[in-house]
């Protein structure tokens, strides 16, 4: 059995490339002969009309975001762990909350930015006055696109919330009510549907709570509801891995954010569950027809 570890073509976070290593060495222990290859490297083109795929892969690992390589990947026959309709879900933020609503999971109040094309636009202050009195403040911005609490703002009136729509208004962005504590949340990861590790992220300096924003994480054992949120997810979005970031607002657990490639080398080492290891033993007994 064959399998590649596909990550960014630039990748350049050491804890990015110390993921793929971490499932590449868990493929190999069970016998997958597995290689880390990175996109960009013509594994799919179209070739007389049609999409080819000159590799020899069983399967392949999906640490990329690129929405148009994995379509042709599966185009080609090829299973992907994600999906690429999964990732595509979980990178723009907006379509992951309209995914989840009405799934049974608390979401935040969220309004989409209405997408803007001009240079010289100013935003509606309607608009503004809107969100601001649908919201209440303080409340989030984010851009629609962005990992690690990059482009997330927390808003405390509304000369800021003008300022930042201003800022963010030729990208895709939303706007949300601001739950739970700021500077905390638990990440859940979840593997084949199953909850198998929680840390409970901490940042006494920001609002985020992002390990790559200062956070720090420990071991956490939340109340069953915040781990049936995150398996929720996980089957709505139709993830064979993920990680659920879960906001605590007295006690409800409200879903921030669902992450198709979660970075689990911090919870691997505050937890000790081998997170990669279990996705390899899913992944291979998924190929075999055990799963």
């Amino acid at each position: 059995m064959r399998a590649a570890v596909l990550v960014n073509a630039y990748i350049r976070s050491a804890g990015m490339l110390r993921q793929a290593e971490r499932v590449a060495e868990e493929l190999r222990l069970l016998g997958v002969e597995t290689e880390i290859v990175r996109n960009g490297t013509f594994l799919s083109n179209v070739s007389e009309n049609e999409i080819t795929y000159p590799q020899n892969y069983d399967f392949i690992v999906y640490l990329d975001k690129d929405k148009y390589l994995p379509r042709m990947l599966e185009r080609s026959g090829l299973r992907l762990f994600n999906s690429a309709k999964a990732v595509e879900d979980c990178d723009d933020k907006m379509l992951t909350c309209i995914a989840l609503a009405g799934g049974g999971v608390n979401l935040p109040d969220t309004v989409p930015a209405p997408l803007c094309y001009y240079a010289d636009a100013h935003v509606p202050r309607g608009f503004l006055r809107g969100v601001g009195e649908r919201l209440g403040f303080p409340l989030i911005a984010k851009k629609s696109f962005g990992s690690w609490g990059m482009d997330v703002r927390l808003i405390g009136n509304e000369q800021e919330l003008a300022a930042v729509a201003e800022e963010f208004r030729l990208f895709p962005h939303l706007y949300q009510k601001r739950v739970g504590k700021p500077g905390e949340d638990y990440r859940i990861l979840v593997v084949g549907g199953k909850a198998i590790a929680c840390m409970k992220r901490k940042n006494e300096g920001d609002f985020r709570s992002n390990i790559e924003a200062g956070g720090k994480g420990e071991k956490a054992v939340p109340p069953p509801a915040f781990f049936e949120t995150a398996e929720r997810c996980a089957r709505i979005l139709q993830l064979d891995y993920c990680g659920v970031d879960i906001l605590d607002e007295e006690g409800t657990p409200y879903v921030c954010e669902v992450n198709s490639n979660a970075l689990f080398n911090e919870a691997e080492r505050v937890t000790g569950v081998n997170v990669a290891g279990a996705y390899a033993r899913y992944m291979v007994n998924c190929i075999n027809g055990l799963f």
